[in-house]
């Protein structure tokens, strides 16, 4: 964890792009995203913050670390130009995935956003969330 780094989660459905197709591409644009929370949370990221990498809908699980390698992007699937992206890079794939369940189950993660927000694509992480959650993944 860095002083000025931000920590977020962000959802995609893995067969929709998962984090294989990341590994395979090296980088990629995270777009397609057009909830206004969301879309905040996208335009706030600075290059160099980390996000975790879940797996929506199949899987229900944290699988990977990704940076934000470029920021402040118009979502290129959006003709209207209103929407945000970013372009993210892979760090590491997590020892072992943390689940929907798991997280769920523990008090200490009842006010994450993934648990109280649980239909926001890009959500915010606290650093004590982020540590407790990379502590969980090398059990």
């Amino acid at each position: 964890m860095t002083k000025n780094t931000a920590y977020w989660l962000m959802k995609s459905e893995p067969d929709a792009y998962g984090w294989d197709t990341l590994i395979a591409e090296g980088e990629g644009t995270w777009d397609g995203v057009r909830n206004h929370r969301a879309a905040n949370n996208l335009r706030a990221m600075k290059v160099g913050d980390q996000a975790f990498f879940y797996h929506s809908n199949i899987g229900l699980e944290i699988v990977g670390i990704v940076t934000i390698s470029e920021a402040g992007l118009t979502d290129p699937s959006d003709p209207e130009g209103k929407w945000a992206a970013v372009r993210v890079k892979p760090l590491r794939k997590l020892k072992r995935p943390v689940t929907l369940k798991e997280i769920k189950a523990d008090p200490t993660l009842a006010d994450m956003e993934l648990v109280r927000l649980s239909r926001l694509s890009v959500a915010t992480i606290t650093p004590a969330e982020w540590d407790y959650i990379v502590a969980l993944s090398e059990r």
